[in-house]
């Protein structure tokens, strides 16, 4: 597949404070690319650059092959979910997404029916002349996640849109995300939450202090950074932990010696791979 996005050594900064350095990727067309990093990785800058929100120091946005997001007509192919939400708390679900539809000039019959449409695909349909002042969390990103999408764009920039929603809200985003990805969007995920990005990622990226560590399948990530699966066993009260190649060898050696009463393998996920890259040191950023 052909390149639908190429960072080129981005570099951003904010006075003294690098907040994104060298980072070079390439997204191909109809890709799930999980962007993962600690707070203050350099995601949402990241994510802004591409959006055209952030003017970059150094290096360029280039999508399709045209250009950059300062072109209003490259900007027309980008859908953006922001972590701060982009609503109006005094209109309704309805009224917000009409307006913006008419921003994208969507507007008759097929402006409304596309709002409709969005409204059910995000599970507000039942809702949408209530004022969003008095939705939920998650009902909020849910509908903004539907304002990112009204245009149809070919390529959806995500920035941490599960963040403090509740389980069914979560559940109702990752799965409509994966739908939008099936259809051939394009769609770029800034995010925390390993599970998801194992979920719904075709491939992931780790960055840290602004700099790209690993980019790969999540399967090949943890082959080269989770470490070797661990083996529990509990035996005669006491626990054991053994890292190992091979724990069905060494759990079929255990059981031959009898006594155990407990036994749990352990194996490296997404989360342990994120730890080895970026280190354990509390982020307060």
């Amino acid at each position: 597949m052909s390149a639908l996005l190429r960072l080129d050594d981005l570099h951003r900064s904010y006075g003294s404070t690098v907040a994104v350095d060298g980072l070079s990727l390439e997204v191909a067309s109809g890709e799930v690319l999980g962007l993962l990093g600690p707070n203050g990785a350099g995601k949402s800058t990241t994510i802004g650059m591409i959006a055209g929100l952030l003017r970059p120091d150094r290096g360029a946005v280039v999508i399709d092959g045209r250009g950059g997001p300062e072109d209003p007509e490259i900007r027309r192919l980008l859908g953006l979910a922001p972590q701060s939400l982009a609503l109006y708390d005094e209109l309704t679900a309805r009224e917000n997404l009409k307006l913006f539809a008419e921003l994208y000039d969507l507007r008759g019959s097929g402006g409304r029916e596309r709002v409709q449409e969005l409204l059910v695909a995000v599970g507000l349909d039942t809702r949408a002349d209530d004022r969003v002042a008095a939705f939920s969390g998650g009902m909020k990103r849910r509908l903004n996640l539907a304002v990112a999408l009204l245009h149809r764009p070919r390529l959806l920039l995500l920035d941490e849109p599960t963040v403090g929603v509740d389980p069914q809200s979560r559940s109702s985003i990752i799965e409509l995300i994966r739908t939008i990805a099936g259809g051939g969007t394009t769609v770029v995920y800034s995010t925390h939450y390993m599970e998801e990005a194992q979920r719904i990622c075709d491939r992931v990226a780790i960055v840290d202090h602004g700099k790209l560590l690993d980019i790969d399948t999540v399967d090949s990530l943890i082959d080269r950074h989770g470490g070797k699966p661990i083996l529990r066993t509990i035996k005669g009260g006491e626990e054991t932990r053994l890292r190992t190649d091979d724990p069905v060898r060494e759990l079929t050696a255990l059981f031959a010696a009898g006594g155990l009463e407990s036994v749990r393998i352990d194996r490296p996920d997404l989360e342990a791979v994120f730890l080895a890259l970026t280190g354990r040191t509390l982020r307060d950023v």
